[in-house]
């Protein structure tokens, strides 16, 4: 199997899960959980393919729709072994984004786009999906907080491009850019990092 195929649904599976998950939390019932879990999964990359006017993978694909409906199954059964919800969506939502970062880059390198361009498709894909989960149930979306998870799709893509300077072959440049994604992410939360906030406290009047 290709490992773009293998990247592609490995990151659809944990984006499923991540938005079951969350509508799990939020008590949504059967459907509402598939439906979380199906637009987490495509909503980024799907934007994607219609900015790159590309064929949109889960609609030429069936075998997307099962992974989704599987994963979504399985976190359904298996919440319980999840352990803290708040830490288990915070794992596969990382796994995700990281998967979906050098896919999106990589899907724009094979449309022949600039690098730039290239990156912003990688960290479109990777977060927009959340963001609609976000909005759909009733959260302010993840990559609009301080904490670290733009940043860190942009740090794997700007990896990706300065890799293929190197005589790595193209699977390493994906492993390893992603990974890039993941250590960034881990280590924001672990250690607090964030970006600069623009507000400041005033006194009160």
């Amino acid at each position: 199997m290709d490992l773009i195929l293998i990247v592609d649904l490995l990151g659809t599976t944990a984006f499923a899960i991540s938005g079951a998950l969350v509508a799990m939390k939020k008590r949504l019932d059967l459907f509402g959980i598939f439906i979380i879990a199906f637009v987490t999964a495509v909503g980024g990359g799907t934007l994607r393919d219609i900015l790159l006017k590309a064929p949109i993978t889960w609609m030429r694909d069936l075998n997307y729709l099962w992974v989704i409906g599987l994963a979504a199954l399985m976190a359904i059964l298996f919440r319980s072994k999840l352990g803290y919800v708040r830490r288990s969506l915070f794992l596969f939502d990382t796994i995700g984004i990281a998967l979906y970062t050098v896919l999106g880059v990589q899907k724009g390198l094979a449309y022949e786009y600039p690098p730039i361009i290239c990156v912003a498709l990688g960290v479109m894909s990777a977060s927009f999906g959340g963001v609609i989960r976000d909005l759909i149930c009733n959260e302010i979306p993840l990559i609009f907080h301080k904490e670290i998870y733009a940043t860190a799709c942009l740090g794997g893509g700007l990896t990706y491009f300065l890799l293929l300077q190197t005589p790595l072959s193209d699977n390493w440049v994906l492993i390893v850019s992603g990974a890039v994604v993941f250590l960034i992410r881990l280590l924001a939360v672990i250690f607090h990092w964030s970006l600069p906030s623009v507000y400041r406290k005033f006194p009160n009047r």
